[in-house]
């Protein structure tokens, strides 16, 4: 058996590997290959291009590209003919991936989308490409799937993988420890897994750093940086701005700094789901170009950016999406921070908020389901290939 996988964001290449563990475990001669991160091929995948490194927002960003999107999915398509994989699974990425589950039903290849983009959000008209292209939907979150299935798409809830990698993950006191290192308080600083979010975000969040050590002289920060390159830039502007800002700066180490700090300021992204698991409150920056600005609000229906407001249909991480001036957004959200900092009984209130919406996930073993899902839905398919 052989599955392909197309995965472009550094969050899907985690949980992409995760899910090919799962399908390994369930059927050693499962052979995965296709285009996703590091993660996914050091689970195991035969990675035909390095995607993740295209995880780009923006149509200025993207337009470069391309050409290079289009010489991969041709070579998919060539793939698909040629040597025709029993599946294909998405991981969002929904620009891109349209074109390879089109190739892929052309093919008359199966295609499964796993954490499917969030089409009820904005663009829900997108929804006629998951009719045509798409056999079955494997969404993280239970409203999601309930909103396919009243679009008339096949679709199954299935949990977050966020929820399973944090059971299977524990951090350990000593970890934490060290992270603190004796520290009375600390902010983690999350600046975002693309290079364009950390750039347009990362100056807002170091007036906001300033703004706390003022109040709070004693505060500290640890930022949870993605890639060395986004690190060096961080550490770069930071001297810049300000050098008396105490920051301490790592990468590869976002799961036990959530873990370890009293509280989050970050760019919003699925990472909110692990701060969700992990009962860690979050303030939560998203700073747009004025084109991705102008479109976001004038294209999204929905109340809120961060996952789990939308879980839970009201504010359980205070937000500010902006674009241009920052002075309100720095103030705002410097002040929530403030008030957490001040108030620790404010603070164990926000981070009990979240353990109750947490608590409805948190069996979650969505790779298991995941793969699961697929292969029961590939052994009932085999036979009919084979009569056909």
């Amino acid at each position: 058996m052989e599955i392909f996988f197309s995965v472009g964001e550094p969050s899907g290449d985690e949980h992409a590997a995760e899910l090919i563990r799962a399908l390994q475990r369930k059927n050693p001669h499962c052979r995965c290959v296709g285009f996703g991160g590091e993660e996914m091929r050091e689970a195991g995948c035969d990675l035909h291009f390095p995607l993740t490194t295209m995880a780009v927002m923006g149509i200025m960003k993207v337009l470069p590209l391309i050409r290079k999107f289009w010489n991969l999915g041709q070579q998919a398509r060539r793939y698909f003919h040629e040597h025709r994989p029993d599946a294909v699974v998405l991981v969002d990425f929904p620009g891109f991936n349209w074109w390879i589950a089109r190739y892929a039903r052309e093919a008359g290849i199966p295609v499964y989308y796993y954490l499917p983009p969030q089409l009820w959000a904005w663009g829900a008209w997108r929804v006629k490409r998951m009719h045509k292209y798409v056999d079955h939907v494997l969404s993280g979150l239970d409203f999601e799937a309930d909103w396919y299935r009243e679009q008339g798409v096949e679709a199954e809830f299935v949990g977050h993988p966020f929820f399973e990698e944090v059971k299977h993950n524990p951090i350990s006191r000593e970890q934490i420890q060290e992270l603190r290192n004796n520290r009375r308080q600390v902010i983690g600083l999350l600046p975002g897994s693309r290079s364009m979010e950390v750039s347009l975000n990362w100056p807002t969040m170091l007036k906001i750093c300033q703004q706390l050590r003022q109040q709070h002289p004693e505060l500290e920060f640890l930022v949870a940086n993605y890639k060395p390159h986004q690190r060096e830039e961080c550490e770069r502007l930071a001297r810049e701005f300000d050098p008396s800002i105490p920051l301490e700066f790592h990468v590869g180490k976002t799961s036990e700094i959530i873990a370890a700090v009293d509280c989050c300021l970050m760019v919003s992204g699925s990472v909110s789901l692990e701060l969700l698991a992990r009962q860690t409150p979050g303030v939560v920056l998203y700073k747009a170009g004025f084109v991705m600005g102008s479109l976001a609000k004038r294209l999204i229906k929905c109340r809120y950016m961060t996952l789990p407001n939308l879980m839970a249909d009201r504010e359980m991480m205070p937000e500010f999406p902006f674009m241009g001036n920052d002075r309100e957004v720095v103030q705002k959200a410097s002040g929530i921070l403030n008030n957490w900092l001040s108030h620790p009984q404010i603070l164990a209130e926000q981070s009990m908020a979240l353990q109750q919406l947490a608590d409805h996930y948190r069996e979650s073993v969505a790779s298991e389901k995941t793969a699961e899902a697929i292969l029961s839905r590939l052994d009932q398919q085999q036979p009919l290939s084979r009569a056909a």
